[in-house]
């Protein structure tokens, strides 16, 4: 069996004619090749595109496996697999551990320039502290939320600290427990205690000058009306003697002695106090708010009105169990050795 040429003959050209057949070359232009385009990192199809919005319809909520399933059933376990790994490699879903069941949740697009150079444990992290907001989260909800182990969490924790992509503050109700948040949020006034806490010591003093000043405006109101209390009658007399707590803010402020801003919603609660003193009496207006006047006191206030719990700003969480009781509050402990001594 003979081997087959490598190259044409001129007879095979010529097809067996004595003249053979030329042919004519024409020169070859070289192309030119352009570069290739750099492809995306992670490319989504169109089943990861409805994936995604499947995410993203649901918000913060979150979709399971089984939802994904549901949704799309002609979606195999190992194509959902794929899809997820996608779009977690794009930035796009984050994955969380809520009881027992990991959940997928579409990122916000805003999220992916601050956490830019993160691994996946500090986005997810990231994501987990951002989700709570000005409240703050306990280490061990977020070692919960993101199944990592605690020496690999307290990493993530003091890199995204000295990011100042998040920082640990200390709530009054445990002191000696850190909450996470985001860098730049001011803390929640449930975890500072709000004007009546420094340094989480309550300013007990402080407190006790506002009560002055504040019975001090109501008291003055009802004696610049004393003469004159009679020509009007006596509706009109009390809303003349009266002011809402609007009205003894903007004279707290105009004293100036306040380090902070105070609120509305710190002098109602001084007010408050002075109300359960029986210092003066409030009225509910027809907006819903409240008015206030000084009255004088028939008999001295018992003890108990004067306790810390009136301006505790915790008081909604505290109770026999937990980490807010009065068993172990430092400042009700303290106020009753101040009571014991006087009698």
């Amino acid at each position: 069996m003979s081997k087959r040429k490598a190259s044409i003959s001129v007879e095979e050209l010529t097809n067996g004619d004595e003249s053979p057949t030329i042919i004519k070359q024409e020169p070859v232009t070289p192309v030119k090749q352009e570069p290739f385009a750099k492809a995306p990192i992670v490319g989504l199809n169109e089943d990861a595109e409805k994936v995604l919005n499947l995410l993203q319809s649901h918000g913060t909520a979150g979709v399971s496996d089984d939802v994904i399933a549901k949704c799309y059933p002609e979606l195999g376990p190992q194509d959902r697999v794929a899809i997820i790994n996608k779009l977690v490699a794009a930035g796009k879903v984050g994955i969380f551990n809520q009881k027992g069941v990991l959940v997928y949740k579409a990122k916000d697009p805003a999220e992916g320039t601050q956490i830019k150079g993160s691994n996946v444990e500090e986005k997810t992290v990231f994501t987990i502290v951002k989700e709570a907001g000005n409240k703050g989260i306990w280490i061990r909800d977020i070692r919960l939320k993101s199944n990592l182990i605690q020496t690999q969490l307290n990493k993530v924790l003091k890199s995204l600290e000295g990011k100042k992509m998040i920082k640990a503050v200390n709530s009054v109700a445990a002191g000696k427990k850190k909450l996470y948040m985001l860098y730049d949020l001011e803390p929640d006034r449930s975890i500072t205690g709000g004007a009546w806490y420094s340094d989480q010591d309550f300013e007990s003093e402080f407190v006790d000058i506002l009560n002055q000043q504040c019975l001090r405006f109501l008291v003055m109101k009802k004696e610049q009306l004393a003469d004159k209390i009679y020509d009007y009658g006596p509706l009109e007399a009390q809303t003349l003697v009266s002011a809402t707590a609007q009205e003894v803010l903007k004279f707290i402020s105009e004293l100036g002695i306040s380090k902070v801003n105070l609120a509305e919603e710190d002098i109602k609660v001084i007010l408050e106090t002075l109300f359960y003193d029986g210092k003066i009496e409030k009225t509910l207006l027809a907006d819903g708010t409240y008015s206030y006047r000084a009255v004088e006191m028939l008999l001295p206030p018992p003890g108990f009105v004067k306790m810390p719990c009136g301006v505790c700003p915790v008081i909604r969480k505290c109770s026999s169990v937990g980490l807010v009781k009065p068993k172990t509050c430092e400042y009700l402990t303290d106020w009753l050795k101040k009571e014991s001594e006087i009698f």
